[in-house]
């Protein structure tokens, strides 16, 4: 295999859109896990004769492992390429579903998340996005955009069809499917990865042509800006957490039954993929910063709204705002690291930020439960999102200030 780094014309050209359209197609694949456990949770607690924060677990070590994973499949992708790590990756995917339909207990249903989590889904999401801002210069918001909105097709299309298979074949032999189909498609895809990315000499600047030094981003130690976007990461995708881990068990919990909460769960995905096409577009005329700012803004109102109303047509309608809105935040990130930082550094430090979203979508999940526990009911769980949230909206707020200043 070649691991010379590809011609720097590559960039924006026919090439990169084919690619980018395979990348799409690894990201349904691979990201499947992260929503169909939100689906068996139900089933899965009743079965193992659990509380909702322990059968919350298997999603929480999973999106963990996913973010430490995203780090260490990042570097392996840089030194040998992507395809031997997709490979990799496919293989633990069906390995995880294959385990996961087979558990006798929830330590055993949430060890096969964590491998999931840590060998499979993690090569197609932190890597899979810093190669795709790689490849594009120009269109850079749009195409990380599009890749990202892999994960939220996913979303849309695995829940229900997951929920279909609960209530014909049963949960075990659902998962053994899907382990199936993800794994050989991403093995399929995964030969079609086998170019490497071209690295731009100029220096980054962001879509809007300003250039920035990427040795102080936002006038700061590199180290320092990158914890700043890590804690700001951790706070929004623990407010994320709450209504996309819990809305199928909320449903149930109101008498709705399942069936609607996977419905809105898909609905709200749905959203998020328009959300993040036009938030990538937003990207490209303000750049990442003003736009994870916008993004964190209208998550908080959205999260607000699930407080008064838990109605089945307004939860219809929430949901599908909380998608709308929400939908750009995680993507931005990658953006603001190739707007802010060297772009030689962009794959350990995407995966790095990206880790620290999906810890906070870790903690998001099991914490939500936990309060559910204790209270009784989850009004205490989505105030707990809206205080996460200003967190992490008085991170950006302040970051964008200093870059205003600047």
């Amino acid at each position: 295999m070649n691991h010379l780094h590809a011609d720097e014309s590559l960039i924006d050209s026919p090439q990169a859109a084919i690619r980018l359209l395979v990348t799409l197609g690894l990201v349904v694949l691979g990201n499947s896990c992260m929503y169909v456990v939100s689906v068996v949770l139900p089933v899965v607690q009743n079965e193992f004769g659990i509380g909702r924060a322990d059968a919350s677990l298997p999603y929480t070590l999973m999106m963990v492992c996913l973010g430490l994973g995203g780090i260490w499949t990042g570097r392996l992708a840089d030194r040998h390429g992507l395809t031997p790590v997709l490979w990799v990756g496919a293989l633990a995917v069906f390995v995880g579903f294959a385990l996961a339909s087979n558990a006798q207990n929830i330590w055993l249903f949430g060890l096969a998340h964590a491998i999931l989590g840590l060998i499979g889904s993690s090569t197609t999401f932190a890597p899979l996005m810093a190669d795709t801002a790689l490849w594009w210069q120009k269109r850079r918001g749009i195409a990380v955009a599009i890749c990202a909105c892999g994960n939220y097709i996913a979303g849309a299309i695995w829940p229900p069809l997951v929920q279909y298979g609960i209530t014909t074949i049963g949960w075990r032999q659902t998962y053994l499917l899907l382990g199936v189909v993800c794994g050989l498609g991403m093995f399929l895809l995964s030969l079609k990865m086998r170019a490497r990315p071209p690295i731009p000499k100029a220096p980054a600047t962001t879509s809007t042509t300003l250039s920035f030094d990427s040795t102080r981003p936002f006038g700061l130690k590199p180290s320092h800006a990158q914890f700043l976007l890590c804690l700001a990461g951790v706070a929004c995708c623990v407010a994320m957490a709450m209504p996309q881990v819990h809305i199928v068990a909320y449903c149930t919990d109101l008498g709705f039954g399942a069936a609607r909460g996977a419905e809105m769960l898909s609905l709200m995905l749905t959203c998020g993929i328009v959300s993040r096409l036009v938030s990538g577009l937003i990207c490209d005329c303000i750049g990442g910063i003003k736009t994870l700012l916008l993004g964190s803004v209208l998550q908080g109102i959205a999260l607000l709204a699930f407080l008064p109303f838990d109605g089945l047509v307004p939860l219809y309608i929430i949901s599908a705002t909380f998608g709308l809105f929400q939908g750009g935040i995680v993507p931005s990130y990658a953006i603001i690291v190739r707007e802010h930082f060297s772009p030689n550094e962009a794959g350990q430090r995407v995966g790095s930020v990206i880790m620290a979203t999906l810890i906070g979508m870790a903690l998001g999940g099991w914490l939500s439960g936990w309060i559910f526990d204790v209270t009784g009911n989850y009004k205490a769980a989505f105030i707990n999102g809206i205080a996460w949230n200003l967190l992490n909206l008085s991170i950006i707020g302040w970051l964008y200030f200093r870059l205003k200043s600047r």
